[in-house]
Formats: structure tokens, C-alpha cells, sequence
């Protein structure tokens, strides 16, 4: 299973606000380099890259201390399914928000000169110089509201299915210490095949906030209603979508596991494992 925060101690929660800080700033940062150059520094596949390696050394940073939890879709997952604490789950919102905001600032502030390049000194939510989409997601012209609650229950809803089997000593399970390197290999192909439709947020913190900080730096209240009030989408669906793949995780692989003696641990290992299949 996965591991559960040990603490709740105010050392605790700054750490967390402050690997939400790095994971937000390093994967804005990188649409941040990419939109900002039109393309000369980057593209579709450094963000994704760059997005995930940011989740990977996030959870290295932060797995020992607070389980890796950047993503309030993990959080209720875990209360949902017994992981954690419900008395918890309020403190790693809030310190997962405050940290992402954090994040947008910082990525802001060091590339300030180059938004006042890009834009002429015009921050905008929408048209040939948008910006505010460097932070947050914005559905494509073509996205319905409906089609873009689908879409992230179920990116979201892979996240978490494949997570819990990631974390599973009874699966197929990660080597110790490379589990964060699995979840990010997770995130690049998340984002290279469900990304097209609204740059796969599943990530409720990741969006809100550094749109929050987006209405206050000068983007204004559009960037609550571009996208035909697009904001709140990101926000539920992926909470949904989380408890969806955490419970289908567990009803329909995790109760099935046999319940195995000492003795016969590597005769199963040996059944299952593909190098042995000659």
C-alpha cells in the first residue's frame, strides 16, 4: 500500500507547500520557456517531459515526509480508500493551492521581462498573444464543456488506477526508490495521449491556484470565463475521476490478490515474471 504521512507538524506542511512551489514553477516554467520563445525553446514534448520530470522530483523530495501527496485528486483518493486521514485531507489542499500559487508566481517573476516582450506589456487570456494558458488549462475551440468533464474524469482516473498498482508490493511492483520515476513515465504518456483537448490539468491544485494568481497579476476575471466558464472543470472532474480509478483499482485488481504464503512468494514471482518466459 501506499505509504501514509507520519506527521502533521508545521515543518511538515511547509515542506509540502514548498515541493508543490518547485513542481509548479519547473513544469510552468517549462510552457513558460516554450510559449514565451513561439517555439524556439521548446515545444509540446519538452513540457511534457519537463512537466513530469518536475512530478518525479517532487515526490523524491517530498515521499519521506508527506508520502509525495501533490494533487488533491490523490489526497481524497487516499481518504476514500482508507490511505489517510479525512482530519488531514484539509491541510493537504490548502497546502497543495498555496504552493502551487507560489509556483506561478516565481515562474511570473523570472520571466517577467520576457511576458512584457511577448505581449507588448499586455497580459492576455485569449488570441494570438495569450499567455494565461502558460499557467493554467483552457479547453481547445472545438471542447464542450461535457466532452472536457470526460476527458479529465478519465485521464485522472488512469492517474490514480496506475499509481495504486505503481505502489502495490502485491502487483508487479515498482523496485523501492523508483516508484517517483514510474509516475513520471506515467505523466509523459498521460499528457502525449490525452493531453490535445485541454492539457490534461488532473491535477485540481496544479490549475487553481496558479489561475488564481493569473486573475490577480494583471490576466483579470477572464481567465474564469474563457473557454465558456471553463475554470471549475478542472477542479471537480479530476476529483471525481481520482476516487473512479482508485476504487475500480482495488475492486477489480487489488481484492483479487492471493493471499500467499511465505513458500510461496517466488513460485508466483517465477509464474509471472516475463524473463522467465522462454
Amino acid at each position: 500500500k501506499i505509504r501514509l504521512p507520519c506527521t502533521m507538524k508545521r515543518r511538515t506542511e511547509n515542506i509540502r507547500i514548498n515541493i508543490k512551489e518547485i513542481k509548479v514553477a519547473l513544469g510552468c516554467g517549462c510552457v513558460g520557456q516554450a510559449v514565451l520563445s513561439r517555439g524556439a525553446h521548446g515545444g509540446p514534448m519538452t513540457v511534457s517531459v519537463g512537466f513530469a520530470v518536475a512530478v518525479t522530483m517532487a515526490v523524491y523530495v517530498s515521499g519521506g515526509v508527506s508520502g509525495g501527496h501533490i494533487n488533491p485528486a490523490v489526497s481524497l483518493a487516499m481518504c476514500v480508500t482508507g490511505r489517510l486521514k479525512w482530519t488531514k485531507l484539509p491541510i493537504y489542499i490548502l497546502a497543495q493551492f498555496l504552493g502551487a500559487f507560489v509556483g506561478a508566481a516565481a515562474v511570473f517573476g523570472i520571466y517577467y521581462d520576457a511576458f512584457m516582450d511577448y505581449s507588448n506589456g499586455t497580459l492576455e487570456v485569449t488570441g494570438p498573444n495569450a499567455t494565461a494558458h502558460i499557467f493554467a488549462t483552457y479547453p481547445a475551440p472545438y471542447l464542450s464543456l461535457t466532452n472536457g468533464f470526460a476527458d479529465q474524469v478519465m485521464s485522472t482516473a488512469v492517474l490514480l488506477l496506475a499509481i495504486f498498482a505503481i505502489f502495490d508490493s502485491k502487483n508487479n511492483g515498482v523496485p523501492k526508490g523508483l516508484e517517483p520515476i514510474a509516475v513520471g513515465l506515467l505523466i509523459i504518456v498521460l499528457t502525449c495521449s490525452l493531453g490535445m483537448n485541454s492539457g490534461c490539468a488532473m491535477n485540481p491544485a496544479r490549475d487553481l491556484g496558479p489561475r488564481l494568481f493569473t486573475a490577480i497579476a494583471g490576466w483579470g476575471m477572464e481567465v474564469f470565463t474563457a473557454g465558456n466558464n471553463w475554470w471549475w472543470v478542472p477542479i471537480v472532474a479530476p476529483m471525481l475521476g481520482g476516487v473512479l480509478g482508485a476504487v475500480t483499482y482495488i475492486v477489480f485488481i487489488e481484492i483479487h490478490h492471493p493471499d500467499t504464503q511465505s513458500g510461496e512468494e517466488n513460485d508466483i514471482h517465477d509464474k509471472y515474471e516475463l524473463t522467465n518466459m522462454e
